[in-house]
């Protein structure tokens, strides 16, 4: 962002024109007599406050009476009819440069967030068949085309590669600042920077559906979504301001005509009235309190992290209750097969191929992880009817032959005896029957990833009373993942629609403890939570590896699928909100005590021009400290 946009620079001018001239007629007065110079004042009024009088009397025209620039039309109007030129000039200057300042702020806290929207591709360079490439638009990309993405090119839509090996650079996402390393085979997100090597890949994607979009959208949408701070602001100053008109017209009207002399007297009561209005002026809330909010926003994306609303930030700083899911969240969800065990009469080649062949109807990370242990798959046309139990199981005829792959409960269903072996109770089993009789065992392992731990110790530390871990996994399993991580509280053996009555449960338990005080987050990354991350008081959901149904149901969502990401949002959150009462606080008690002295006529016009825009200034420049990259 440049540091002065053009608008900017014009006004500027504007008002270093206003200030020049001001200047001129304030010495001008002093070293000579002229009888009508109070009147020129009205030439730098007019081209310091044209913009607000505009506004007044837009405002007046569509019946839209009671906003800063009527106070401040007003005021003014009030001061040139008491005779104080000078105070009304300086009123109407010092607001604009308050106005100047504030609107500088607001488009620096703005680039915060729009940093993001740079990160959209603009092109994709496309393989034809006579390995030639054309250049297209990325809406024009379809699902298993073949792009080149060249040295320092964006990428232009999640991909797969499938030749070449380098650098990619992932920060505009992640907020990762190091590059990470892509090889043939790996997936890649939109909007990542190719480093110094070509990469040929295959779109995974539309443009429509890839991370880069959903990003943009959730940024577009972030700003429409209040907090409770914000939006009690918003009522404030919609009752506030007739509010202080009337006492503004009640205090030059009412005191004069107690005291009997209404002539003598209404001038000076006038003036006590204008300042009061000038006073009044609620800037410094409307304009402080979203800007700490939105830098708060603009400081979570720089960590790699999206929040979709104000009023998420707001819940991320009242955290009482975590709840995750297992794979994928706390685990690094990529699967491998560690373990088959074949029973009598069959080898580990024929139970790996006939569950695979079963498996190939999921998308399931336990069944990608059995398809690819397979070397010698099926030829698909032989494998059909294939049934999912959600949770359980999937069931398929292969080669003529009815294949159940499945856990303990999904075989028990079935009538299947199942030996059991504890050796390798830490892995998921995933038990395998031929026509009714158990062949084999598959064993697939994951690992928690390296920040889960780190994480779940950190938001304890920040004041999370109660964490809980929900899985479709095995007992044993959940017990020892539990274990490590050091998570008191798991719930194993789950069906999607058992998590959502998991989480319901936990919610009641959160009202009875902490009324309406706590709230209850629930982590998620697969398509069957994205239920549960709807009923959460907030969802937080894994953004690269996480479906595109989690991302749209969660409230916010991590890029990179790092834990450690939470706790920092968290600290984030907590200073928003500190920054922000601090400036509701700040701005409501030297305001009433500025009209209160006002009313008696302590205060002065330049007493009132730093209770609005200094007030308003010191305000906006502490919600600035968000904006702060490196402040912790």
């Amino acid at each position: 962002m440049k540091r002065f946009t053009p608008k900017q620079i014009k006004e500027i001018k504007k008002l270093a024109a206003a200030m020049a001239l001001f200047a001129i007629l304030i010495a001008a007065e002093h070293f000579a007599e002229f009888e009508h110079i109070k009147l020129l004042y009205l030439l730098p009024y007019f081209i310091a406050g044209y913009d607000v009088l505009r506004k007044c009397f837009l405002g007046i025209k569509n019946k839209q009476f009671f906003d800063e620039n009527f106070l401040m039309s007003l005021a003014t109007f009030g001061a040139f009819g008491c005779g104080e030129y000078e105070e009304a000039v300086a009123v109407m200057l010092f607001y604009q440069v308050g106005e100047f300042f504030q609107d500088y702020a607001v488009g620096k806290s703005r680039n915060a967030v729009s940093e993001l929207m740079d990160i959209a591709p603009d092109y994709a360079n496309r393989e034809l068949d006579d390995d030639i490439c054309e250049t297209i638009h990325v809406e024009d990309i379809i699902p298993g085309d073949i792009l080149i993405v060249k040295p320092g090119e964006k990428i232009p839509t999640d991909a797969i590669v499938i030749e070449g090996h380098g650098l990619i650079n992932t920060s505009a996402l992640t907020g990762e600042s190091l590059p990470r390393e892509v090889k043939e085979g790996d997936s890649v997100m939109s909007g990542c920077i190719n480093g110094d090597s070509l990469l040929r890949v295959q779109a995974l994607t539309e443009y429509d559906y890839s991370t880069v979009m959903q990003i943009l959208e959730l940024v577009e949408n972030a700003a429409s979504k209040k907090s409770k701070t914000e939006s009690f602001i918003t009522r404030f100053a919609k009752y506030y301001t007739p509010v202080v008109v009337i006492a503004a017209l009640l205090l030059a009207f009412i005191p004069p005509i107690l005291t009997g002399n209404f002539a003598g007297e209404f001038g000076s009561w006038l003036l006590r009235a204008c300042t009061f209005l000038v006073i009044s002026c609620p800037c410094a809330l409307v304009i402080s309190v979203p800007l700490s909010f939105f830098g708060g926003i603009g400081a979570a994306s720089r960590e790699g992290v999206l929040v979709k609303g104000s009023n998420y930030l707001e819940l991320l700083a009242r955290l009482d209750t975590v709840v995750t899911d297992k794979t994928g969240t706390l685990t690094e969800g990529r699967f491998g097969v560690s373990y088959i065990e074949a029973a009598k009469g069959y080898d580990t080649e024929k139970v790996i191929r006939y569950a695979a062949a079963a498996e190939s109807g999921s998308t399931h990370p336990i069944a990608t992880a059995i398809t690819e242990a397979c070397i010698k798959p099926f030829p698909q046309n032989r494998i059909r009817d294939i049934e999912i139990t959600a949770g359980k199981g999937i069931r398929a005829l292969v080669g003529g032959e009815k294949i159940l792959v499945g856990n303990l409960s999904y075989m028990e269903d079935a009538g299947i005896n199942v030996p059991i072996n504890n050796e390798y109770a830490f892995g998921t089993c995933c038990y395998v029957s031929k026509n009714g009789k158990y062949i084999g065992t598959i064993v697939v392992s994951d690992k928690p990833k390296k920040s889960a731990k780190t994480a779940i110790t950190d938001m304890l530390k920040l004041g999370v009373r109660r964490i809980v871990m929900l899985t479709g996994d095995s007992e044993i399993v959940a017990k020892e993942v539990a274990a490590e991580l050091g998570i008191d509280e798991y719930q194993a053996e789950l069906l999607p629609q058992d998590k959502v009555s998991a989480v319901e449960r936990l919610i009641g338990e959160m009202r009875e403890f902490k009324g309406d005080k706590g709230r209850l987050a629930f982590i998620g990354d697969g398509v069957n939570d994205a239920p549960v991350l709807s009923i959460a008081d907030l969802g937080i959901a894994m953004g690269s590896l996480g479906s595109y149904a989690a991302i749209e149901a969660a409230d916010v969502v991590i890029m990179d699928d790092e834990l450690a990401r939470i706790p920092r949002v968290m600290r984030i959150a907590r200073r928003t909100l500190g920054i922000s009462r601090a400036n509701i606080i700040f701005a409501l008690t030297v305001k009433f005590a500025c009209l209160a002295l006002g009313a008696v006529g302590i205060a002065n016009m330049w007493a009132a021009v730093f209770a609005d825009v200094g007030v308003a200034v010191i305000c906006i420049l502490n919600s600035m400290r968000m904006l702060i990259k490196d402040e912790k």
